[in-house]
């Protein structure tokens, strides 16, 4: 007969699973799946990019442990199974504004960082009346803006004022009259860290003219522009309770900044079908398809709307008969519109699938009001 006190002590990722509890099963930050790690000190389980972010953190990072590799303490496992995920979601979430931009295992590692931060670090959302400062109503601070011609980022002041529903720019801080007034509730803003080289980059997107100017910007400190984020969706949403004063937070929520549904590049040809075919780079932002010569250029080459299938739309794959591709992209695309047809080619086909299924979920999709309103402005300019 085997001594029982030799035997073993049970593998912790077992033991763990054998207790979870409702929401366990996923990241408690950002919903990865089947989280692999977990926090002796909050009671969490999490993943392995958001245990980097905890290990990090002197007040909550210094018990962060793998399931299946690290010994783990009979009290410490306790510990687990007394709190969790649901739990501490709780806790540690009870009062996080509808604005504030939560984000998942998809988003970029400032936006991930600055909400473990705000949760455990900072306790911003615990229900204790904290002042956030994301509400304050206004916001007055330098970024590095990336400057439209000659590419250089350079110190600028940036206002952002809920009274005035605008964002300002002023290329010297104590200058009198801004270089740009932004409707805030015309921007959309999009973390860019790989497209602006820099893992703090913010792209803010706006009509200007009815044409699309992007700014692309960054700040060294990641809670700051994290900060600037998260105040510019605080104003979208008090403006967007003032324009539809009837709707719940849940139709608001699509209505505020967005990530772009999928970017990259595509060959194109011009409207006549026979000119050569040009690489360019693509946004795809809703309904809203623009292409430029660079990924950081400040305004669209063009662009196309894309409205819904029953109004003359569609995306398929292929070029029409007897279309000269003189590219070097052979996994060719026509979306038709009422006003044109539009010939793209891709570099694989794994490209071509991909944007296919964005333009037709897209193209599926019932119009609003507002954007048949959009449509009609997007004719009547071109």
């Amino acid at each position: 007969m085997r001594n029982s006190k030799s035997e073993p002590k049970p593998a912790v990722h077992f033991r763990v699973r054998s207790f979870k509890n409702q929401g366990d099963d996923a990241c408690a930050d950002c919903g990865a799946p089947d989280p692999s790690w977990g926090s002796c000190s909050l009671g969490v389980f999490i993943c392995v990019q958001c245990s980097g972010i905890h290990r990090n953190i002197p007040d909550i990072g210094m018990k962060v442990k793998s399931l299946s590799l690290s010994r783990w303490e009979d009290q410490e496992v306790e510990f687990m199974a007394e709190n969790g995920n649901g739990l501490m979601k709780h806790k540690y979430e009870a009062v996080v504004p509808v604005y504030y931009y939560k984000p998942t295992h998809k988003d970029c590692q400032v936006l991930r960082e600055q909400w473990i931060r705000a949760k455990y670090e900072r306790k911003e959302f615990t229900g204790e009346g904290k002042k956030l400062t994301y509400e304050e109503g206004t916001r007055d601070g330098m970024l590095m803006k990336r400057g439209r011609d000659n590419g250089q980022f350079l110190n600028r002041r940036f206002v952002l004022s809920e009274r005035e529903g605008t964002l300002k720019y002023f290329t010297k801080y104590d200058a009198k009259e801004p270089k740009a007034v932004i409707k805030v509730d015309s921007i959309n803003a999009a973390f860019q860290p790989e497209k602006i080289g820099n893992p703090n980059g913010l792209q803010i997107t706006y009509l200007k003219d009815y044409i699309t100017r992007n700014i692309f910007l960054y700040h060294d400190n990641g809670k700051e522009i994290v900060d600037w984020f998260n105040s510019i969706r605080a104003i979208q949403l008090h403006y967007l309770k003032v324009a539809f004063p009837g709707a719940n937070d849940a139709e608001l929520m699509p209505k505020l900044t967005r990530n772009f549904l999928k970017e990259g590049y595509m060959e194109k040809t011009g409207p006549r079908h026979t000119e050569g075919f040009k690489k360019r780079w693509f946004t795809l932002d809703h309904r809203r398809l623009m292409y430029y010569k660079d990924p950081l250029d400040a305004f669209a080459k063009g662009e196309a709307f894309l409205g819904h299938q029953d109004h003359g739309y569609s995306a398929s794959p292929g070029l029409p008969a007897g279309t000269h591709c003189n590219g070097a992209w052979q996994h060719g695309i026509t979306i038709v519109t009422p006003e044109r047809s539009f010939l793209f080619t891709c570099e694989t086909e794994f490209e071509q699938q991909d944007w296919l299924k964005h333009f037709n979920d897209v193209i599926s999709i019932q119009m609003s009001p507002q954007e048949y309103s959009m449509e009609a402005m997007f004719r009547h300019k071109h």
